[in-house]
């Protein structure tokens, strides 16, 4: 009887928790299976989306690689288009010995387009007198040995342009034979 008398004092949630009846072997071990299984899939799940982060990172790096690649390939090959007004430029002035309003106009332009040009990176290959390079330069006509050293850049018929890391345009030059 003092038994009954302290369950009554008991909140109601613990008198349940005494009155269940305790589970068996086999439901211990049923829950205990499903347990495991529950974990086997979560680690299973964790591990795919940490797989699918990386790849994620990876294609985002790669895609921006390809994005500026893309956009510097475009802009050389803008700088390519304008060579030739440039060669042409240069021409107008060696052409216009006076000084005129046109011939100053056409210099102002021409030194606006050079400008232009430096602020993309853009540089002249200009190595006369320098060892000739194939990865520069396109040989087209060979001089005497008598203008200068062999295998050096005699003259410079064609002005060739290179970013840091490309060529835009090969320059065209005469190289001095070998005896």
């Amino acid at each position: 009887m003092d038994q009954d008398m302290d369950r009554q004092d008991l909140p109601m949630e613990e008198m349940e928790l005494e009155i269940e009846t305790p589970q068996t072997e086999v439901e211990t071990e049923d829950i205990s299976e499903k347990l495991a299984e529950a974990v086997r899939q979560r680690d299973e799940y964790l591990d795919l989306s940490q797989r699918l982060q990386a790849e994620f990172e990876n294609f985002r790096k790669r895609n921006g690689a390809v994005r500026a690649e893309a956009w510097e390939d475009g802009a050389r090959e803008t700088v390519a288009l304008m060579l030739p007004v440039l060669d042409n430029m240069e021409r107008a002035l060696e052409a216009a010995k006076e000084k005129t309003s046109l011939r100053d106009g056409v210099e102002l332009i021409y030194k606006q387009m050079q400008e232009l040009l430096e602020k993309r990176g853009v540089t002249v290959i200009d190595r006369v007198g320098e060892p000739f390079d194939p990865e520069l330069e396109n040989a087209v006509m060979q001089m005497s040995a008598e203008n200068g050293e062999p295998g050096t850049v005699h003259t410079v018929m064609q002005k060739g342009y290179r970013t840091q890391s490309r060529v835009i345009r090969y320059a065209m030059v005469s190289v001095v034979a070998a005896d």
